[in-house]
């Protein structure tokens, strides 16, 4: 029997999915009677939920292991698990590496926490890297918030780029069944919930594992079918997605975006890089010219819609010219957001292994270029908002300023305005914007719409 008194730590690296597997593990700690801790050090459970998209987040995990790794010297009771991408990458590596730890296990594992550690309470260190079908978990997560969620619809990754560890440490693509998902949404509007992502790596492929196949030769199950079977979940007001792939992204999904109320003018489509000789090295499967037609699809549809994406610069052998291609990319599209990489060699990944490798130094003059025009193209961007009455949903406190209050707008703008969040928190308030900045705005709230439940 575990103690009641028994706390956890979690620290989650990287994306979306990450901080989603991470309210699931706390959720499921929860039920077996621990308590949260904020500091690690009060904590009898420590768990790291890792990232090896990049090299600078798998090495600071080792620094932080290091340090618990002495602590459990001195307290041998405590318990440190390493879970989520490196520990799919590394397996009983880590435990060579790192012979404190009492538990490795990759994504694919979350679910099955509970069994897991209750071996390693039993005095077992544990491995668990093998893959598995991903089982319905009815654990309900211990979420970050009480006003938006992460709802996952597929795991894994069938996509084969060549810089990409992904597919190798999350697994083939398993998409939930929509009833699954539905239910999952419902549960969240009857809890207060007001926002829901919707998340894949790759959510464009989800339903293509599934059973059956439509009239027209189309898959039963497609992410945009998904979307207007979920759209009328009961007091849920807002739907977003992520992540896109520009190789399945379709106009049906474009329109359906546009018809269906609920889900907000914001989409995420990654584009890496603006040539297409190094788009074809990347190994993924459309070109500049198809880029921009979905963008412009995209703005014929819905005009004001927030675009953002994500792209790496010092791919092996990118020469200058193609590096000044994706910065072209980035003039003509003007995105809201770019999120931005110097390529990192991960293991495993053809790409690693090439001899045509860029020096750090060339790598980093070209982030820093990226994003110094990024930063322009944002501050241009955020200039439609100056004066117009935009929507927030109030997630929460302003943390450097206690008397404003801070939401996202539909467009994925973050947004402050002067509230009170015990009164706000959830709502949804008609703001003037009085200030613009590249990745964000101010304004004045004008009036507070009670949430409408369908």
């Amino acid at each position: 029997m575990i103690a009641s008194k028994r706390r956890y730590h979690i620290t989650t690296f990287g994306c979306q999915m990450n901080k989603a597997d991470s309210e699931r593990m706390a959720g499921i700690l929860e039920d077996m009677g621990f308590e949260w801790s904020e500091d690690p050090n009060n904590a009898n459970v420590i768990l790291y939920n890792t990232c090896t998209i990049r090299d600078n987040a798998e090495q600071k995990v080792y620094s932080y292991l290091g340090r618990q790794a002495k602590r459990k010297h001195e307290q041998p009771d405590l318990t440190l698990i390493v879970a989520g991408c490196v520990a799919q990458q590394e397996g009983e590596t880590l435990l060579r590496r790192v012979p404190e730890l009492d538990l490795v296990m990759g994504p694919q594992h979350a679910n099955r926490l509970k069994d897991l550690l209750e071996s390693v309470l039993e005095g077992n260190q544990v491995v668990a890297t093998e893959p598995v079908h991903i089982m319905e978990d009815i654990t309900q997560p211990r979420r970050d918030s009480k006003v938006t969620a992460w709802v996952n619809v597929i795991y894994g990754c069938n996509e084969r780029c060549t810089y990409c560890v992904v597919p190798n440490v999350r697994g083939v693509e398993q998409s939930r069944t929509p009833e699954a998902i539905r239910a999952e949404m419902a549960e969240l509007g009857r809890q207060g919930y007001k926002e829901v992502t919707l998340l894949g790596q790759n959510i464009d492929a989800y339903g293509r594992d599934l059973p059956g196949v439509t009239p027209e030769g189309r898959h039963l199950h497609t992410f945009t079918d998904l979307l207007y079977y979920v759209h009328n979940v009961p007091g849920i007001e807002r739907l977003r997605f992520a992540t896109s792939h520009p190789r399945y992204f379709t106009e049906r999904l474009i329109r359906a975006c546009a018809e269906l109320p609920k889900v907000c003018e914001h989409f995420h489509v990654p584009f890496q890089s603006g040539d297409n000789e190094v788009l074809k090295a990347m190994a993924r499967g459309y070109t500049h010219e198809k880029y921009r037609r979905i963008i412009d699809t995209i703005r014929r549809y819905m005009p004001d819609a927030s675009i953002s994406a994500d792209a790496i610069v010092g791919f092996p052998g990118e020469t200058e010219e193609q590096f000044e291609n994706t910065l072209k990319l980035v003039e003509d599209i003007g995105f809201d957001m770019l999120n931005t990489a110097a390529y990192s060699p991960r293991p495993g990944t053809p790409a690693a292994l090439w001899t045509n490798q860029l020096s750090e130094e060339v790598k980093s003059d070209r982030l820093q270029r990226l994003n110094h025009l990024v930063g322009i193209k944002a501050a241009e961007r955020s200039q439609r908002y100056f004066g117009r009455i935009e929507e927030v949903l109030v997630e929460d406190q302003n943390p450097k300023d206690k008397t404003q209050v801070m939401g996202r707008t539909g467009g994925n703008r973050l947004t402050f305005f002067t509230g009170d969040i015990k009164e706000l928190k959830g709502h949804l308030v008609k703001v003037k914007i009085t200030e613009v900045r590249a990745f964000s705005l101010t304004g004045e709230p004008i009036e507070v719409r009670q949430a409408i439940t369908v």
